[in-house]
């Protein structure tokens, strides 16, 4: 059962839940108010009897109750009493001895307790001579009772109308119900229908440029946008990976076409001895110092490539943290393969973030800042925190960068003029500015203020907010 089949079949079902439960109401009122208006009628048709019960009493009360004495004269004024084709109201008249005055209606022990005072009315069905009658006794001041009936027939015959049009209009509604309810959830699903099939389209097109039309403000709407977003995202992510392969297979290029023109000289040089085409042992230790450093920009470039992915899927999980920590241990893997001096001054600082990632982001800052201090500079490393903020800054006594360049220096592969006889890849900058992103921070370039460059990071103290925005497990 599809879902236009089950919402129409619930919908169904509860307007025949409400339409019989409505008819069954309506048959109950409608029943009660009848039986109250014959109630009233008899009540009202007593007490006219009760009022001057002598002008309806013509002889003495024939024998109480017990053996059927047998049949008794009606008076000439209880003429109404029994007659087949009478649909009249029946009445008949108690002694205060409970003797009734003619045997129109039976004397039940209801009516003999009103007789007695033990009851101040009593109403009754009964049946005489095969027809059920609803039979009412009212007690008489100075004693006795008087009995009034009429008829249930006509009552019962209204009842049984009402029951069976009450029946055609439950089913009639029911089935008006189900083709309005599926009619209704049809139109109500629309909108999801037209939402799938482009959703579906997306899948089988993989064209993520084409946006899901919004329509209203309601639940769908909003559906359309989440996913509208998500196509913006995953068109961002494959903007994003399309770049950076373009970009690495560009960087890659160089280094590869370098390397393979030397691997070539050697092996023709190689293979033609008797030629006299030998390379000279200066020209060879040349080419040798070529190919080890083309080979170690390549694994350089190869293994910040895979940072960087690692950084984009954040499979680590997030910690709460002292940053002072971290970078102590960044910093004493840094001076072991480091030309110039680190000073580090670290305060505590708390935060909740990856620690492998935050290390590889001081030791990429830490990398850039040796690389361009010269000998004998320092490196200059300092942490300071607050309730709200982590401020951490990176020194050297370098060169400094360029005003124009400071936007664009945590640009993956960008390179300044002053950077591209430096051996680097331009990507040690990009992993630092997307760690720092992903934890909700900032990273800027400045000056130094004794000359060269400072780098600033400035976190959040608590960056659960963007970690988890980020995708990171917290």
């Amino acid at each position: 059962m599809n879902l236009t089949t089950r919402l129409g079949t619930i919908a169904a079902g509860a307007v025949a839940v409400a339409v019989v439960g409505v008819g069954a109401l309506a048959f109950v009122l409608v029943r009660e108010e009848l039986y109250r208006q014959l109630d009233t009628q008899l009540a009202s048709d007593a007490r006219t009897v009760a009022a001057q019960p002598e002008r309806w009493i013509t002889r003495v009360p024939g024998p109480g109750p017990g053996p059927d004495p047998g049949p008794l004269p009606v008076p000439s004024r209880q003429r109404r009493g029994f007659n087949e084709n009478d649909l009249g109201p029946r009445w008949q008249v108690l002694s205060p001895d409970g003797r009734p005055y003619s045997a129109a209606l039976p004397v039940t022990d209801g009516a003999l307790a009103v007789v007695a005072g033990r009851a101040g009315r009593r109403v009754e069905n009964v049946h005489v001579e095969g027809e059920q009658l609803r039979m009412m006794t009212l007690p008489m001041t100075g004693g006795g009772a008087v009995q009034m009936a009429q008829p249930l027939e006509p009552v019962h015959h209204t009842l049984a109308r009402l029951a069976a049009l009450l029946a055609v209009g439950c089913l009639g509604g029911v089935a008006l119900a189900a083709l309005l309810g599926r009619s209704v959830a049809r139109a109500g699903l629309a909108p999801i229908h037209q939402l799938t099939g482009a959703v579906e389209r997306v899948a089988q097109t993989g064209d993520l440029a084409v946006p899901i039309p919004v329509r209203g403000q309601d639940e769908v709407a909003r559906l359309s946008r989440a996913f509208n977003g998500m196509l913006g995202a995953l068109t961002e992510s494959r903007a994003a990976q399309r770049a950076l392969v373009e970009d690495a297979g560009h960087e890659l290029r160089t280094p590869l076409t370098s390397l393979r023109t030397n691997i070539e000289l050697l092996a023709r040089a190689e293979q033609e001895p008797a030629s006299g085409r030998v390379l000279p042992p200066a020209d060879r230790a040349r080419l040798m110092q070529d190919l080890q450093t083309q080979v170690v920009e390549l694994t350089q470039l190869t293994n910040e490539l895979v940072d960087l992915a690692r950084e984009e899927t954040s499979p680590e999980r997030a910690e709460a943290l002292d940053l002072a920590e971290v970078v102590a241990a960044a910093v004493d893997r840094c001076r072991v393969r480091a030309s110039v001096p680190i000073d580090a001054d670290l305060a505590p600082a708390g935060l909740l973030g990856r620690p492998a990632a935050l290390e590889r982001m001081v030791l990429n800052l830490l990398d850039n800042a040796a690389k361009w201090s010269p000998p004998g500079g320092r490196v200059a490393v300092r942490l300071r925190a607050d309730a709200e903020l982590v401020e951490l800054t990176v020194a050297d006594a370098g060169p400094g960068i360029d005003e124009a360049d400071r936007p664009r220096v945590f640009e993956r592969f960008y390179r300044a003029p002053a950077a591209r006889s430096m051996p680097g890849s331009g990507l040690g900058l990009a992993i630092v500015a997307q760690t720092v992103a992903q934890h909700g921070g900032t990273v800027t370039a400045e000056a130094a203020t004794g000359g060269g460059a400072l780098l600033r990071v400035v976190l959040p103290s608590d960056s659960s907010r963007f970690l988890s925005r980020e995708g990171g497990a917290i």
